[in-house]
């Protein structure tokens, strides 16, 4: 029997639990104010749209819809990006963030010969693991956060990459940090970019993230274009699963910057052949609302305005979660709660603590401390301060 996966066996226990006041913080989707699923208005929208059409059920190509590749890299690089302008690069459609960084995982072992070695952040988020392990790479890994201070490590991380040996892969998450929510600031990523550049690193960003961060999809999308205008040539995947609330739907894509728009041709034949036998052609639905959403100027006006809400609704829950730690009575200083950005916290609960909170207050999480913010309302922040306060006082 296999052991459950750590993250989804937390809903699991908490779907068991019977306690009228329990809380799931464990997985990473969004709630409304409510605490129920939200699909978006220009979801409903482009969906309304897709079915007055009656359009058809046809395969898309190998690569995806290319309405859908197209905007994913406008998206990403910025419209104004030197590297999307002249065609150096290639994205093809994936099954969401995991499906996209899996397709490049597989295409770095194909391709990639100067090294086997992922270097990941330490921790990363789960899933990146046994992806690259999965593909044949091996895990490595670089400091990056700092239990001690709950914050980002960034001299332990710039001492361990300026040791990576040339010509590795490192994995290094765009904005929003899974799971820890710590990012490193814009004077850091210059750093960082610098020091890559100097180790020949290959950069491979995941970006699941962008807009939901800080509620703007060119400030997320900051590192990225930034490596980019460095003269690196990353390589990225993309989700939509969080930005636009299409979990299910499972629409993502993933990109090579190429040194020209003739090796780019020939890195998207490679992908085909990589992809066909994987999945043979990507679902449609997903892209086909994502598409409309972002080729559409109204929607896609729409869209940036509710991105920017749910944005704005999980730093609020962070500042009231705060506040409320401080009204118990707390002495412990909790402002990484608020330093953070994005779907998660890490708390700096012990685990514990951790298994306190899940017995004595029906309040389940991952034992590394990891809450999903979205899971936090104006309804149940205070009964989880008062939680927390009686386990860490």
């Amino acid at each position: 029997m296999g052991p459950p996966d750590p993250i989804l066996g937390v809903t699991e226990a908490f779907k068991r639990d019977t306690n009228s006041k329990k809380m799931n913080l464990g997985v990473g989707a969004y709630r409304d104010d409510n605490g129920k699923p939200y699909v978006l208005n220009c979801v409903r929208k482009a969906e309304a749209m897709i079915a007055s059409k009656k359009m058809d059920k046809e395969y898309l190509p190998i690569g995806g819809l290319a309405d859908f590749t197209r905007a994913s890299a406008e998206l990403a690089l910025g419209e104004n990006s030197e590297a999307f302008k002249s065609g150096r690069y290639v994205t093809v459609q994936g099954i969401s963030g995991t499906g996209s960084l899996r397709i490049g995982a597989n295409f770095l072992q194909r391709f990639f010969k100067s090294s086997r070695d992922v270097y990941l952040p330490k921790p990363s988020w789960g899933n990146h693991t046994p992806i690259f392990r999965d593909a044949g790479l091996q895990l490595q890994a670089y400091r990056y956060y700092d239990p001690k201070t709950c914050s980002l490590d960034f001299s332990g991380a710039m001492d361990d990459i300026s040791k990576i040996p040339e010509k590795s892969i490192i994995v290094l998450h765009a904005c929003a940090h899974n799971p820890t929510g710590v990012d490193p600031r814009q004077e850091q990523w210059k750093e960082l970019a610098a020091m890559v550049k100097k180790r020949n690193l290959l950069v491979y960003f995941d970006m699941a993230y962008q807009g939901f961060a800080s509620g703007d999809i060119n400030r997320d999308a900051w590192a990225v274009r930034y490596f980019i205008e460095q003269g690196i040539n990353v390589i990225l995947s993309q989700s939509y699963a969080k930005n636009m609330g299409l979990y299910g739907e499972r629409a993502g894509a993933f990109t090579v910057i190429c040194s020209d728009a003739e090796e780019a041709k020939r890195v998207e034949s490679q992908l085909k052949i990589l992809i066909r036998p994987m999945y043979s052609n990507p679902p449609l639905n997903g892209a086909r609302i994502a598409s409309i959403i972002l080729n559409t100027p109204d929607l896609r006006k729409e869209w940036l305005v509710e991105v920017k809400g749910m944005a704005d609704r999980i730093i609020s829950m962070r500042t009231q979660l705060v506040s409320n730690l401080k009204k118990e009575g707390s002495s412990h200083n909790w402002q990484h709660i608020t330093d953070q950005i994005g779907m998660f916290c890490f708390t700096g609960l012990k685990p514990e603590q951790v298994e306190r909170l899940i017995k004595e207050f029906s309040i389940y999480m991952t034992k590394d401390g990891r809450i999903s913010v979205a899971g936090v309302t104006s309804g149940n922040v205070g009964y989880l301060a008062h939680a927390i306060h009686q386990v860490t006082k």
